[in-house]
């Protein structure tokens, strides 16, 4: 304990003592935050939905490594962890399940017709990320399938100028991580390159990995007609003990997984219309070894394949805007386990927004209709509601039917102690929404209550305590409600601008009326999730955060943990010491995985 509480005082000895030689950087402000997950682009003050930004200053202040960190620092997001450095880590929004949750880079769907265990697996490197916009809540209508609870959408930035950033960290556990971001302007074109390396011993017996992504985002043909080209990979190989074993089994669990990503993109514009086509092919493979050094004891092998052609448009009149939509998309798996198979899969997408009331009421309702070839045609409404009641204060309301087809993990995957089943059926819901939220210079807050009936909800379980087998099963009704409270205070000490942040989620799922043995995945949900953040300045050139997490999970576990950083800038370095799970809590986020004890990070980062 002093060990740990000598750390604690360090971090805050190095904040008050290292001196300055910058300027501060002035803060964003999310009025000026455009929104861009959607077909109609609207001010953050605007949108009429429970939306979080992560901006691209608390990205840099965060001294965090990766996107799963980040998130972490989200009230109603859950991030069940089974391993460091985003391994894998499982993404949920207001309960639900972590196939329920969409992921969009520059609003391209990442869903994962395999399962949405590696729906992280496609976030990019935190260097190249502008903001991230976190839209809770029913988004079928929006998205279409997979934004069953809600969507994460990672904006990557437009553009570096002429520069060359090299990062180096080295900390517990062997952790070593190295990267080097290159961004060029030419004269008609512009391009940002990254390579990055994120790789560990691992902190308890086979959770070592090695973490590589390559990234490259050009923009050609600037001065006429820009065409936008994004490329990701990434590739993680990683000990994976207890991931989907309890430790009486006994096994010694490997695990490598692919991300890749390649899309083409354009925007035409006129006095009011704006349109957006874009072709993109999405692939992922991952490789399951139950014994690290007997693949031949079992193994499993998917490769996914998903190649799409969508285009989105805007169109601005008198009667307010309208934004329309269509997204065709064919998925190819292969698999030892699953078997080969395809999907054709269309989306059309509708909405108009209404202004009324001298602009301060605006009305947007909309429709999905999705066709699959093996699960027909759906169509899903919903609406927003807002009511702009002073400049900086507004109430809000939405609804909407959402949905989620099973995934091929669902309906075929078999082992000894898993069953999917073909004759599942989608999962729907409808979920309800009321809010304010007010932003000013000084203090942005928001209040929303949610409710959500779920019907066909899909899980994993057994008929009885004494059963083998997980079998996959839609569940007949689920309601989850919910209320959540979201406050940053901004201030000053001296000359330097200081954030006080405080965000608490509560979350009620009739699931749990039934015996937690008998499932798997949807139990364990975050009852109860307490965040608080001081991100200080306190010297023009060093920044400083500390993170209170609390969390109460539904199996009656609870658990508290701090994390702390301290940034030097000097000149042209920048020197990072991040500290986490300072007080060494023992938890678990998911499965039969504990988390990390205490740990340091150290970082090195120089722009030339």
């Amino acid at each position: 304990m002093k060990i740990k509480i000598t750390l604690v005082i360090v971090l805050l000895l190095v904040a008050f003592q290292v001196k300055a030689q910058d300027n501060s950087v002035k803060r964003d402000t999310l009025k000026e935050v455009i929104i861009t997950s959607s077909r109609i682009d609207l001010p953050f003050k605007e949108n009429s939905r429970t939306i979080n930004v992560i901006s691209s200053d608390q990205i840099k202040n965060s001294a965090a490594t990766n996107v799963v960190d980040l998130l972490q620092q989200v009230a109603g997001v859950d991030i069940r962890r089974r391993g460091t450095a985003g391994s894998q880590a499982d993404l949920y929004i207001r309960g639900g399940g972590f196939d329920q949750t969409l992921l969009l880079i520059d609003g391209i769907k990442m869903d994962d017709a395999q399962t949405g265990h590696h729906t992280m697996n496609a976030a990019l490197p935190i260097e190249v990320i502008e903001r991230i916009e976190i839209i809770k809540g029913p988004a079928a209508r929006v998205f279409g399938q997979n934004a069953f609870t809600g969507a994460i959408n990672i904006v990557t930035k437009k553009n570096l100028s002429d520069t060359v950033s090299v990062n180096a960290e080295a900390g517990s556990f062997g952790q070593l991580n190295g990267s080097v971001t290159v961004g060029k302007e030419f004269k008609n074109s512009s391009i940002i390159a990254h390579v990055g390396a994120l790789t560990s011993d691992g902190y308890r017996d086979n959770s070592d990995y090695k973490n590589y992504s390559y990234f490259f985002k050009g923009v050609f043909n600037k001065n006429k007609q820009p065409i936008e080209v994004l490329a990701n990979f990434f590739d993680k190989k990683f000990g994976a003990q207890n991931f989907y074993t309890p430790t009486s089994w006994g096994f010694n669990e490997y695990e490598e997984t692919q991300s890749s990503l390649l899309g083409v993109s354009t925007t035409f514009k006129g006095e009011n219309l704006k349109i957006t086509p874009r072709i993109y092919w999405k692939r992922g493979q991952d490789i399951f070894q139950l014994k690290r050094d007997d693949p031949s004891f079992y193994r499993n092998l998917h490769i996914t394949n998903k190649v799409g052609v969508e285009t989105n448009a805007a169109y601005t009149s008198n009667l307010g805007t309208t934004g329309f939509g269509v997204d065709i998309s064919r998925v190819f798996i292969s698999s030892n386990n699953l078997g080969n198979r395809n999907r054709t899969m269309a989306n059309l997408f509708l909405e108009h927004r209404f202004k009324l009331a001298d602009d301060k009421l605006d009305i947007t309702p909309g429709v999905a209709v999705t066709y699959f070839s093996d699960f027909k045609f759906h169509a899903f409404p919903g609406l927003d509601i807002g009511y702009q009641l002073s400049d900086n204060f507004k109430a809000y309301g939405n609804l909407g039917v959402t949905y989620r087809i099973p995934t091929y993990t669902d309906l075929y995957y078999n082992d000894s102690s898993t069953s999917g089943n073909p004759n599942l059926k989608p999962e729907e819901a409808f979920a309800q929404e009321l809010g304010l939220k007010y932003n000013s210079e000084r203090i942005s807050t928001s209040i929303a209550i949610f409710n959500r009936n779920a019907t066909n909800l899909i899980d994993f379980v057994k008929p009885d305590v004494a059963a083998t087998k997980f079998v996959a099963t839609n569940l007949a009704e689920v309601n989850t409600k919910g209320f959540e409270f979201n406050t940053d205070y901004h201030f000053k000490i001296k000359e330097f601008k200081q954030t006080l942040s405080f965000s608490y989620n509560f979350l009620d799922d009739n699931i749990l009326d039934q015996n937690k043995d008998l499932s798997r995945y949807s139990l364990n949900t975050l009852k109860h999730q307490f965040i608080t953040r001081f991100a200080s300045k306190l010297f023009k050139n060093v920044r400083q955060n500390i993170i209170y997490k609390h969390a109460e999970r539904t199996v009656g576990t609870s658990y508290n943990v701090w994390d702390a950083s301290v940034i030097v800038d000097v000149n042209k370095l920048s020197f990072t010491l991040t500290a986490n799970n300072i007080f060494n809590a023992d938890y678990i986020e998911s499965g039969f995985v504990p988390m990390p004890p205490s740990n340091v990070l150290f970082g090195l980062r120089y722009n030339f």
